[in-house]
């Protein structure tokens, strides 16, 4: 045995009828990603995605998870082995093995898979899992370990990997703000960079008028705002937007006429750009449009009824340019509590475009001081408010001063959860960022900012007919200090596993009500299309811009292993079904 063995490893070739083992050939490149497992009460389906040309297909299955017997392979102890189209069984502690009999295998469309008897390998759902691991050669390559869950009925039942990787997704996270927007053209390689090299998705435009304070917006100013729009969606970003008229603490602003003029001549580009837009600051008002230095609506708090009637025009002036698909937010609680209502927005009327539905919140001065330099008038009372309407409504900003131990890693991560946090900005203010980093909390934060979704489950049908049912159901957890703050589409997508061909069957759950810290099951009896192709399919979850659907960067990623397409924007659900 110790002499085939040698053979097997040096030359790749089968001796005395026996599998072979660890080829040294490499006739082309292969690599190995999304490997999973399903169940019929009586099979199991092993599968994974391969490129190249593998000589070797294999699964090591341990079927009793005891990592002390059977073949030591990885963190797994291997009972059975499916090389190509052979199951075999462990007779030992090492490479050795006895073939039980050939089994249904194939390896086309870079997609191998097997379906065993689940009685071959001794399995009976008890335990109800077992270990997998997944291999290709030549050369070699090999997974890490795979714990299939088995179900017990017609259906196949998949357990997801969680992953603890940072990566960009749309219209949350960190954001970089690195000059005025109306004067520091961006870069589109920079902006590409932000997002491959440091997982950000989204810039800040601040965007000064300051030279229009008595007169339209010049072509040259709007084709400016319009060059911005158009390299930020280049580059696969989306902007936090803001109008204003003056960094100077006189407040030297533009009349309450002047600035719905200027709301008018920028109506249309908001509405072109509104695909790259994830949310518009109210600005305008005050020195860097934060509302408090102003020589127009009531300067340094001291705000008349008048002023504030001036100020809620403004507002509706701007919900009303700003397409109903994007939220418009405030500088600090007391502006929407004064000039809307006091009553946080509700589940029933989230997203149902509503002023008070698309008002949000951002605060410049996280952590700052004990009221955050002047965002909370009475905590009290606008705590608990802005923790219940950001459950539904975007909240971001940035931290302006070290104010420790406030500014520090307890707090600070406390806050943003309890005020449902999206975006923050990276540049500002560094040694409070840098207190965060030493402090041990920098990491996370940056991977819960917005939503963080994941796979639990899956559990599908093997097989559906044409005009059939195809029920679906997933456990997804929301690991973020937020949900989705714009529409998001969410579609469960069959994709040939021979021509490639994308069928995409649109889902109802809103991602946008797959609430931060607990998980949501998305059940749901789809029905196959009539018209769909008899074949085998792969099982994808698509959650697409729906202004941006081509666009693979702008679709959610899964914090999962094994899971997101970056060529698609669509996250494998690991599970293949036969339609007939």
């Amino acid at each position: 045995m110790r002499l085939r063995q040698a053979l097997r490893l040096l030359t790749g070739i089968t001796v005395g009828g026996l599998l072979t083992a660890f080829a040294v050939v490499s006739p082309a490149g292969a690599t190995i990603s999304g490997g999973s497992a399903s169940n019929t009460a009586t099979t199991v389906t092993y599968q994974y995605s391969f490129t190249g040309a593998p000589t070797y297909q294999r699964v090591y299955v341990d079927t009793d998870r005891n990592t002390g017997t059977g073949y030591a392979q990885g963190t797994v102890g291997a009972d059975y082995l499916l090389e190509n189209g052979n199951l075999y069984r462990s007779t030992g502690t090492g490479w050795s093995w006895a073939l039980v009999k050939a089994v249904t295998f194939s390896a086309t469309g870079g997609v191998a898979r097997w379906t065993v008897d689940r009685a071959d390998l001794g399995e009976s759902a008890s335990p109800n899992d077992s270990d997998l691991i997944f291999q290709v050669e030549a050369p070699m390559e090999t997974s890490s370990k795979y714990t299939n869950v088995y179900s017990g009925g017609s259906g196949g039942s998949v357990t997801y990997t969680a992953s603890t990787e940072n990566f960009a997704n749309p219209e949350r996270g960190f954001y970089h703000h690195t000059g005025d927007c109306d004067k520091a053209d961006f870069s589109l390689s920079t902006l590409q960079s932000y997002r491959t090299s440091q997982g950000i998705s989204l810039v800040m435009c601040v965007f000064y008028l300051a030279e229009y304070k008595n007169g339209p917006i010049a072509e040259s100013a709007l084709a400016q705002l319009q060059q911005q729009l158009d390299t930020v969606r280049a580059a696969g970003l989306k902007m936090v937007l803001r109008f204003a008229y003056t960094t100077s603490t006189t407040g030297d602003d533009a009349t309450k006429a002047r600035v719905l003029a200027h709301l008018d001549q920028l109506a249309p580009y908001l509405n072109s750009g509104k695909d790259v837009i994830a949310v518009v600051q109210a600005g305008l008002i005050g020195a860097w449009g934060e509302w408090y230095y102003t020589q127009n609506f009531g300067n340094a708090g001291t705000v008349s009824t008048t002023d504030w009637a001036n100020r809620k025009a403004v507002v509706d002036k701007l919900l009303s340019v700003v397409p109903s698909s994007r939220m418009v937010q405030l500088r600090t609680p007391k502006f929407k509590r004064t000039m809307y209502t006091t009553t946080p927005v509700q589940s029933a009327d989230a997203y149902n475009g509503s002023a008070t539905s698309r008002i949000g919140h951002h605060n410049d001065c996280f952590l700052a001081s004990p009221d955050d330099f002047g965002t909370y008038e009475n905590a009290s009372v606008e705590y608990p408010y802005l923790q219940d309407e950001t459950k539904y409504v975007a909240m971001g900003g940035e931290t302006c001063a070290v104010n420790a131990p406030r500014s520090t890693c307890p707090t600070a991560t406390a806050e943003l959860a309890q005020f449902h946090w999206s975006y923050l900005n990276t540049d500002y203010e560094p040694n409070v960022l840098s207190s965060w980093n030493s402090g041990g909390c920098l990491a996370d934060v940056t991977k819960k900012l917005g939503y963080r979704f994941r796979l639990e489950t899956g559990t599908f049908p093997t097989s559906a007919v044409r005009g059939g049912s195809l029920p679906v159901s997933l456990s997804v957890r929301n690991d973020g200090y937020a949900t989705p703050y714009n529409s998001r589409g969410l579609e469960l997508v069959l994709r040939n596993t021979t021509t490639g061909t994308h069928y995409k069957l649109a889902m109802s759950s809103d991602p946008r009500r797959w609430t931060t810290g607990t998980a949501t099951t998305v059940s749901q009896t789809l029905t196959v299309p009539s018209s769909l192709p008899t074949g085998s399919y792969q099982l994808l979850l698509n959650l697409s811009d729906p202004l941006l659907s081509a666009r693979p960067e702008y679709s959610i990623r899964l914090a999962n292993q094994n899971t997101w397409e970056s060529s698609t924007g669509m996250n494998s659900l690991l599970h293949t079904i036969t339609i007939s």
